[in-house]
């Protein structure tokens, strides 16, 4: 089976390109990469300075060797090998299961696919282990339709067949999934609905992030407002395509970064988050909308709010609800 998969490889990367900053300076390498790749391990980062993957501008340098801003470090990351995915009994939160396709809550901080310095422990080893009837076909990815985000929860559809893999695969080239999302941004939107339609590609500068870029890939995200706080504002979000790390990148481009997000938010979301007792980026995927494979039926699939955000959306209401209280006489 060779179907077009949409972005499913977007944010493999081969090599990644760092740059330490002031704060950074004399820190030793191998800690200067474990800080700036906190999704890998700090041994197998040790062991990449090691084996000579990491280079200090275009240099082997040892683990101990000391930081100074304005060097570039790059990490060349080895391509995970078919043979190392495992089956593993990890528990899935399961919404829906037929012959065809497996409804997930995918929670945070679960990683999606097998990469370098995850190569077990993600979904796809859980998927396996569930469902060992999904086949590889030379695959990395074997079922997986569309990603979310490591610190990005919610629903999320595998395929479990070849007439799932096709059917699925065609509905998102052809843009006609449904894809809502909940979001708590820094600031206050003060439109009740608006679409953001600015392409999204790699930083060129560092390889980590996405951005807006005008020879990127078109990405329209439209949101409408549920309720604003203080200094947030709660947003429902739907998106037409499924760039990297979308909602994330837009909602950052019009100066509202996702609360908790350390990859494109400020220090103001960081402080909010801080605040607020989140210790991950708050954004849920919270109904995904299709034609389920071989009948054709209308399905929307919802994943509700994981108990730590609704902490925080509690919080906020306490909040908010005794600012508006009324002053005893």
């Amino acid at each position: 089976m060779n179907q077009q998969t949409p972005d499913i490889n977007e944010d493999q990367q081969e090599i990644i390109a760092l740059y330490p900053q002031r704060t950074q300076i004399n820190m030793r390498l191998d800690r200067f990469v474990a800080e700036e790749l906190p999704d890998l391990s700090r041994t197998y980062l040790q062991q990449l300075v090691i084996d000579g993957a990491v280079l200090v501008d275009g240099q082997v340098r040892r683990p101990s060797f000391k930081m100074t801003p304005g060097q570039v470090v790059t990490v060349d990351l080895p391509e995970v090998e078919e043979s190392e995915i495992l089956a593993q009994d990890i528990p899935l939160d399961i919404l829906y299961e037929d012959a065809d396709i497996l409804m997930i809550n995918k929670e945070a901080g679960m990683v999606v696919h097998p990469a370098a310095g995850h190569a077990t422990g993600t979904l796809v080893n859980a998927v396996l282990f569930h469902a060992p009837e999904i086949s590889i076909h030379g695959s990395t990815c074997p079922g997986i339709i569309h990603r979310l985000d490591k610190d990005t929860s919610g629903v999320m559809v595998i395929a479990k067949s070849d007439r799932a893999q096709t059917s699925l695969v065609e509905q998102w080239l052809e843009r006609k999934v449904q894809k809502r999302y909940t979001a708590l941004v820094s600031g206050i939107v003060e439109e009740d609905t608006a679409t953001i339609d600015v392409p999204i590609g790699r930083n060129q500068v560092n390889r980590q992030q996405m951005g807006t870029s005008r020879t990127g890939r078109q990405a329209i995200t439209h949101f409408t407002v549920l309720e604003r706080f203080a200094e947030t504002t709660l947003l429902d979000v739907a998106i037409e395509t499924g760039r990297t790390h979308q909602i994330r990148v837009h909602m950052n481009f019009i100066g509202f970064p996702v609360v908790g997000d350390t990859l494109y938010g400020n220090k103001v979301s960081a402080r909010i988050a801080g605040d607020l007792g989140l210790t991950r980026q708050f954004l849920h995927a919270r109904t995904l909308g299709f034609n389920m494979p071989g009948t054709g039926e209308a399905r929307v699939f919802e994943a509700p709010l994981p108990a730590e955000l609704q902490r925080v959306l509690e919080t906020l209401h306490t909040v908010k609800d005794e600012g508006n209280a009324e002053p005893e006489s």
